[in-house]
């Protein structure tokens, strides 16, 4: 039996709303600076907000690592290029659907709890995968690139659309 490993790592783009975020941390940081002149004792809490800045900051850069192997597909997430936690996994065989976001053969799944892995990149085609997670069935929104697909279509063609 033919083996694949297939990885791809993609960038999550930045939000309006993470930089949105961003700017308010920031802003709330450089305030606290300023009373720190009229009221020494916000010292300390401005050295807080200091590091809890760089902390939720690594938080938001995020990317995403797909692995496919063999009929298993595992999506960890990566932040700040530092700390990887596993996300998602399924198999092949627990898949109903997987389809561009948009097609009518994931009509029918419309109310499931979502999880979003994709790079929120206007530009980049999105797919959705309607699976079992965690005894749940959920749609899952990813980017996979051309050989994940191929691959998944060699595994389940019926339940594999482009």
């Amino acid at each position: 039996m033919n083996e694949f490993l297939i990885e791809q790592l993609v960038k999550r783009n930045q939000t309006i709303a993470t930089t949105l975020k961003k700017a308010g941390l920031i802003a709330v940081t450089v305030l606290s600076a300023f009373l720190t002149l009229a009221f020494p004792i916000l010292t300390v809490v401005t050295v807080i907000l200091i590091f809890v800045d760089n902390f939720l900051f690594k938080r938001m850069n995020v990317e995403f690592e797909y692995v496919y192997f063999n009929g298993d597909l595992d999506i960890d997430k990566i932040m700040n290029m530092q700390s990887r936690k596993k996300q998602f996994s399924t198999n092949i065989k627990e898949m109903e659907v997987i389809a561009p976001s948009g097609s009518p053969a994931l009509h029918p799944y419309q109310r499931l709890k979502t999880l979003d892995f994709s790079t929120l990149n206007p530009e980049d085609k999105v797919y959705e995968m309607v699976t079992s997670f965690k005894g749940e069935t959920v749609r899952v929104l990813f980017n996979p690139n051309e050989k994940i697909l191929n691959e998944m279509k060699n595994m389940a063609p019926r339940k594999v659309f482009f």
